[in-house]
């Protein structure tokens, strides 16, 4: 049997944080034990705020973790037109539909929620018909491209599950509901493509096997699953780990300016003493990046 592959993929939208270092050392931390390779990807599809000067530093920070990653790192952004195909097969099939409402309008219209606390979409262009669509894509209005839940669901008759793995080795499963999520965005107004199309093709075109990522993608892994089974795509084995919480008991966040480990190392707190911190006490031989 081929090898176990893992990755760990951040964004280079803003410096690497403690919960990150934990993630990225969690997988190294597997991959080694289950004598599997680990991967970096560079999950850069929203090329406003991912810029090189911060995939630069994160790869510095990386570095210093004494993490190693075979060359070379798949980087989204050189692979739009791979997400594209993936869509455009999900459109022939009837499965996608152009959306051209605001987020404004669909949280006026939308009382419910998604997994992640969004509005859920309301299915307002859902009905269009398809010449009244291809006159306003014609126009030049902004659209996004989302997944018609129920005709996926019927394109995919039975239960979807999802496999995971515990810190022991031991396998669980549970039935999947993509459902909860409604139709979702595949391919945002601004960027050809989502993190949820994107992540799905990237697991399979890189061979994973195994993501561990943190607790709170878990309800995303059923609309992953439901991508994998309409696209043909096989599907990894998940471990979703505990969140690093902030004194408040907030996750941690860029977005909430959380401590970067680059002020951490100016410190003169040291890979070793972050390590043990974070409950990972030897470093991760290097020829564990084969």
């Amino acid at each position: 049997m081929s090898p176990p592959v893992f990755r760990f993929a951040p964004s280079p939208n803003g410096r690497l944080h403690l919960g990150h270092a934990y993630s990225a050392l969690l997988n190294a931390d597997f991959a080694d034990r289950m004598q599997g390779r680990l991967l970096l990807r560079i999950e850069d599809i929203d090329t406003t705020r991912c810029r090189p000067a911060l995939m630069a530093a994160m790869r510095d920070d990386l570095a210093w973790l004494g993490l190693a990653f075979p060359e070379p790192v798949r980087r989204q952004s050189a692979h739009f037109a791979d997400y594209a195909a993936a869509l455009d097969a999900l459109r022939e099939r009837g499965l996608v539909y152009p959306c051209f409402c605001t987020r404004k309008a669909i949280a006026a219209a939308s009382r419910a929620r998604d997994p992640d606390g969004a509005p859920l979409y309301p299915g307002t262009c859902r009905d269009l018909s398809p010449a009244e669509a291809a006159v306003r894509i014609a126009a030049g209005e902004p659209h996004a491209w989302r997944l018609a839940m129920d005709r996926a669901r019927a394109a995919c008759p039975g239960p979807l599950t999802v496999e995971s793995f515990d810190a022991a080795g031991a396998f669980t499963t549970r039935l999947a509901e993509p459902e909860r999520w409604g139709d979702a965005v595949l391919a945002r107004k601004d960027v050809p493509t989502s993190y949820h199309l994107a992540v799905v093709h990237d697991d399979a075109a890189q061979g994973v096997t195994h993501v561990v990522r943190g607790r709170d993608l878990d309800a995303a892994t059923d609309l992953h699953r439901l991508l994998q089974a309409l696209l043909g795509l096989p599907a990894p084995r998940y471990h979703h780990h505990a969140l690093l919480l902030d004194e408040g008991g907030d996750k941690l966040a860029k977005s909430r300016g959380s401590e970067p480990l680059a002020a951490l190392r100016a410190r003169g707190v040291t890979a070793a003493d972050l390590r043990a911190r974070l409950g990972f006490h030897a470093e991760r031989p290097a020829n564990r990046s084969r």
